[in-house]
């Protein structure tokens, strides 16, 4: 008969980092990886593409594909941004993001990570990736990319996250 007290088992085995590749995102990254690493867990780093800012990526890649992800769907826009060499923007960023992060830090363990990068609505495409990929953590900065003023106490996806996320967050707080 199992104790009434007991606490119950609690393992995170699938990790789930969301980033917007800000500062403050850069922040939460150390934290993912020692608890991956602590627990000897799978860490996705994940990062949207809001289809609204689909329009900042047109001076980064050629007439060509602009004409060619513009005149496609979203879905099809997020599959050649996903399937397009890996040195193109989106993925390249992410890389780069989490190398920078990880260069400071030689006396940790080899960390191996998944990067995904999806294009959606921002809340949604999170909500979504940690809902449907079985994750048992989610990691997030307090802030990201500030908007507006009611951002400066915490930024609205996060604040939208905690509300819906039906698995434990954890949020980071910018470091003083």
């Amino acid at each position: 008969m199992p104790e009434k007290n007991a606490l119950p088992p609690i393992e995170y085995r699938r990790i789930l980092y969301v980033t917007d590749l800000s500062e403050s995102g850069r922040q939460a990254f150390p934290h993912a990886v020692a608890i991956a690493l602590r627990n000897d867990a799978h860490l996705t780093v994940f990062h949207v593409v809001d289809n609204r800012d689909l329009q900042s990526l047109e001076g980064y890649m050629s007439d060509e594909l602009w004409a060619e992800l513009t005149s496609r769907n979203l879905d099809d826009a997020r599959d050649i941004l996903l399937h397009r060499r890996r040195d193109e923007l989106a993925i390249s960023n992410v890389e780069a993001f989490c190398k920078e992060c990880l260069v400071d830090q030689p006396d940790q363990p080899l960390l191996s990570y998944e990067i995904k990068v999806e294009t959606g609505e921002r809340l949604e495409s999170i909500l979504a990736e940690a809902h449907d990929g079985a994750y048992d953590l989610l990691i997030v900065s307090k802030h990201g990319n500030r908007v507006s003023v009611k951002d400066a106490v915490m930024g609205d996806t996060t604040r939208r996250i905690l509300r819906r996320c039906r698995i434990p967050v954890l949020v980071i707080p910018l470091e003083e």
